[in-house]
């Protein structure tokens, strides 16, 4: 793997965007990409939206009517991607994540918004390099596990919470 540029911009102002949390997205990008042996350099761009946007972006691209958490747009197909001729890299796609539902998985599932961040970009990544778990079956349950083995490289494991209990602090 070459170099894998990440290009994130923050599109909204209704949370506050947590010291380190541009870093764990390319962390999480590189780790992905390092994990399924990508070959070559990359370009990934991630959008941080709130929920009125992505709910937006969500009926225009994908005519549903509703928020989601994450949504990815390859940019390649069976493993052909487009590439920039200003520096040769393939460019994979772009990420739209809402950041307000992502505060509110990580306050359900009872993890760190990092913890959620850092699998919204991981399963999208997945997404970008063609893996698909609408159908469910094998190809979901694959998918699954590539998501946790990244998720433990860069050590948010299932279960790993960065949240304090008032008597640990």
């Amino acid at each position: 793997m070459d170099k894998i540029k990440v290009v994130i911009e923050n599109k909204q102002k209704t949370v506050r965007i947590p010291t380190g949390v541009r870093l764990l997205i390319r962390r999480c990008c590189h780790a992905t990409l390092e994990l399924e042996g990508f070959k070559g350099s990359a370009e990934i761009g991630v959008s941080i939206v709130d929920d009125d946007q992505i709910r937006q972006i969500n009926n225009e691209h994908r005519k549903i009517d509703s928020t989601t958490d994450v949504l990815s747009f390859p940019l390649g197909k069976d493993g052909k991607y487009d590439i920039n001729p200003e520096n040769g890299a393939y460019m994979l796609g772009d990420i739209i994540l809402s950041i307000e539902r992502a505060q509110e998985q990580a306050e359900r599932f009872g993890h760190s918004l990092q913890r959620e961040i850092g699998y919204l970009v991981v399963h999208s990544v997945l997404h970008l390099l063609g893996y698909d778990h609408v159908d469910g079956g094998l190809e979901a349950v694959r998918m699954r596990e590539r998501e946790e083995t990244v998720m433990a490289s860069v050590g948010l494991p299932r279960g790993a919470s960065y949240v304090f209990n008032q008597d640990e602090r």
